[in-house]
């Protein structure tokens, strides 16, 4: 992680490179417009661990995009995505997201994790690019600047609410925490858990501490076996999820694994085959083919019909991030990151195909409900869907 000293000094000189892009190449005017085309950048993962975000993520977009265009366009310009990867690299997003600003991106949806986006945030904020994260769910991110928006469920108001499930519907009131420590999501997400248990009275009596690459989990296992508790708050990633599953059964422990969406990915049961069987996951969206109606049920089906699976989280969010920017330049009436930030700041009841989101006075989505689901014959099936009290 770069410390924010050298992340402002990235950001000036890729403002100063953006600008000079610019001039000598559009004639003025901070559209990002080149030609006929308004691009749209793709931060996020193709290969690598981040791969089950980034993948998702950027379907949802082309959806967007392909929905775009067949309606014709944006201010009479098609809409295009600019799309690299930054293969699970900090570092590499870093660069991604210059070489996106430097392409003529007006606005970057992405990255799905709050560790890249803050550092993709400074340098978007430095050059006047608007940036939407599709999952960023960690705390710090809007607060870098007003071009820097998401549009992802909050973990400070899923928290609570899974907590208040965990204890007035499941019975909790013992849990471990498992926190990976070099991944800011997990120790985040853990401090948000630690607020909501100590809310419900719920009592945490074994903390392990891993980290994101660990397989070999015996020890902290070995630990958590010598307490007594009802179930495992888990704030990592899938991949970690997966094989700390698989060893909590084979030293005979029963207890189930709870976690945020950073475990939303099929490698969770690929990995942890019937070791996750019951986990739970918290999500902003949940396809649901059944229960859909309108704009949601007609993108679950395009999706379906596109990509040959239902469409997840990041996907929906994807999808609505373009769409969420095609609004608020249609608003503005004109694709200056710096005019259309305005437009999006001021996003009321906007109805998505992930649910509906309004733009708090901090930038902030607020979005309802919470869908709790569980690992289930080796898929996602909903257990519960929670409304977020506002």
């Amino acid at each position: 992680m770069y410390r924010k000293t050298k992340l402002t000094a990235v950001a000036v000189i890729v403002t100063l490179l953006f600008l000079f892009g610019i001039i000598t190449g559009c004639g003025g005017g901070n559209t990002g417009v080149q030609e006929d085309t308004i691009k749209i950048g793709f931060l996020g993962a193709k290969t690598g661990g981040h791969a089950a975000y980034g993948i998702p993520t950027l379907n949802g977009m082309k959806l967007a995009v392909e929905d775009i265009n067949a309606a014709g366009g944006l201010l009479g310009q098609q809409v295009v995505i600019i799309e690299d990867d930054h293969r699970s690299q900090s570092s590499e997003g870093a660069t991604v997201t210059q070489k996106l600003i430097t392409q003529g991106v007006v606005a970057i949806v992405g990255d799905p994790t709050t560790g890249i986006t803050k550092i993709a945030a400074e340098i978007a904020q430095g050059a006047g690019v608007v940036l939407v994260s599709a999952g960023a769910v960690g705390e710090g991110v809007v607060e870098i600047g007003d071009y820097i928006y998401r549009d992802t469920l909050l973990d400070k108001l899923a928290a609570p609410v899974v907590t208040k499930y965990l204890k007035e519907e499941l019975g909790w009131e013992k849990v471990a925490l498992v926190t990976s420590t070099n991944n800011d999501y997990s120790v985040g997400l853990s401090e948000l858990f630690r607020t909501s248990l100590d809310e419900y009275g719920m009592e945490i009596v074994a903390e392990q501490s891993i980290q994101d690459g660990d397989q070999n989990f015996s020890a902290q296992v070995t630990a958590l076996s010598k307490k007594e508790f009802d179930g495992i708050i888990f704030t990592g990633y899938y991949t970690e999820g997966g094989l700390f599953m698989k060893e909590v059964r084979a030293q005979g422990l029963d207890q189930v694994m709870v976690g945020g969406d950073g475990l939303l990915a099929s490698v969770l049961w690929e990995l942890g085959e019937d070791a996750v069987e019951g986990s739970m996951v918290y999500t902003g969206f949940a396809a649901d083919p059944e229960g859909a109606t309108g704009k949601t049920l007609e993108f679950i089906n395009k999706y379906q019909e596109k990509y040959g699976e239902l469409p997840d989280m990041f996907a929906a969010q994807g999808y609505d991030a373009v769409m969420l920017i095609a609004d608020a330049i249609k608003a503005a009436e004109s694709a200056d990151p710096a005019k259309f930030k305005e437009t999006l700041r001021q996003t009321t009841n906007w109805e998505g195909v992930s649910g509906t989101i309004t733009f708090g006075p901090d930038r902030e989505p607020i979005k309802s409900p919470v869908y709790l689901l569980e690992v289930k014959d080796g898929g996602w099936a909903i257990k519960a869907v929670l409304p977020v009290e506002i």
